[in-house]
C-alpha cells in the first residue's frame, strides 16, 4: 500500500509499505517518479473498455498493452492510440470472482486518440445499444470484433469520452525584486483617523445603565415589597 506521497513540481514521491501476513514483517521503500507531460497533450477522444477475461496485473506488461492497442486499432481505425489508464474492476465496485479456474476480476482500459471515434464504436455506444443492453441483448456492432480471442470485451460497458483541454489561468508575473533606478517608493496611503469616542461611550454606558436599572428593581423588590411595609 502507499503510505504517503508528495509532489515536487514534476517529481512524485511515493512511499510504499509492504508487510508479511504470517510474520508481520514490514518493509518500506520510497520511489521517486518523474512526471512528464504527454507529447501533443492529452488525447481529446478517449474510450474505456472493460476486459472481462483478464486481471489487472496481466495488462501491465508493455507487450500485452501493445497487443491490446493493435486490437483496438481494428475497431477504432486509428494508428495513434495509446493506453491512458488501467484500473481493476474491483476498484469500480466489481465483485470478487469465485475461486473457479478461468474466472477473472476484469480490467478497465482507457485508450486515447487525437482522431474521432469510428462508426463502429459510435454505434456500440449509441442509445439504441444501451437500450438493447438493458434488455439483456448484445449491443449493435457494425464491425468485426478484433479483440477476440485474446480479450473478451464487455461492450455494454463501453464508454466514449471527449476531453477538451481546460483553459490555463496565467500565473503571476514575478519581478526582479529590485527597485528601478530613479523610481520612488510610494508607501501605502495612511488610514484616515476615526472618532472612536461615540462607540466607546455606547459600549460603556449602555451596560452600566442596564445594571443600574436592575439594581433599582432588585432593591425595590427586596426593601419595599416586604410584608408589613
Amino acid at each position: 500500500r502507499v503510505g504517503d506521497w508528495h509532489l515536487w513540481g514534476s517529481l512524485l514521491g511515493l512511499q510504499v509499505l509492504a508487510y508479511n501476513r504470517h510474520t508481520y514483517e514490514t518493509v518500506a521503500q520510497r520511489l521517486i517518479i518523474t512526471v512528464i507531460p504527454a507529447p501533443g497533450g492529452e488525447p481529446p477522444y478517449q474510450g474505456e473498455f472493460l476486459v472481462g477475461n483478464r486481471n489487472v496485473e496481466e495488462l501491465l506488461p508493455a507487450a500485452t498493452q501493445e497487443i491490446f492497442l493493435q486490437a483496438t486499432a481494428g475497431v477504432w481505425e486509428r494508428d495513434d492510440l495509446r493506453v491512458i489508464n488501467i484500473t481493476s474492476a474491483l476498484d469500480r465496485g466489481g465483485r470478487v470472482p469465485l475461486p473457479i479456474e478461468g474466472r477473472k476480476e476484469g480490467v478497465y482500459v482507457k485508450v486515447g486518440s487525437h482522431g474521432t471515434f469510428s462508426p463502429c464504436l459510435a454505434s456500440a455506444a449509441s442509445p439504441q445499444s444501451r437500450f438493447r443492453c438493458s434488455l439483456g441483448q448484445q449491443p449493435l456492432a457494425s464491425c468485426y470484433d478484433t479483440f477476440a480471442p485474446h480479450f473478451t470485451i464487455r461492450w455494454c460497458n463501453l464508454t466514449l469520452l471527449q476531453v477538451w483541454p481546460s483553459p490555463t489561468t496565467p500565473g503571476p508575473v514575478w519581478g526582479s525584486g529590485v527597485l528601478e533606478e530613479g523610481g520612488d517608493f510610494q508607501p501605502p496611503t495612511e488610514v484616515t483617523p476615526q472618532d472612536l469616542l461615540p462607540g466607546y461611550l455606547v459600549t460603556l454606558l449602555v451596560p452600566l445603565a442596564v445594571a443600574v436599572l436592575l439594581c433599582l428593581l432588585l432593591g425595590h423588590l427586596m426593601c419595599c415589597r416586604r410584608e408589613g411595609v
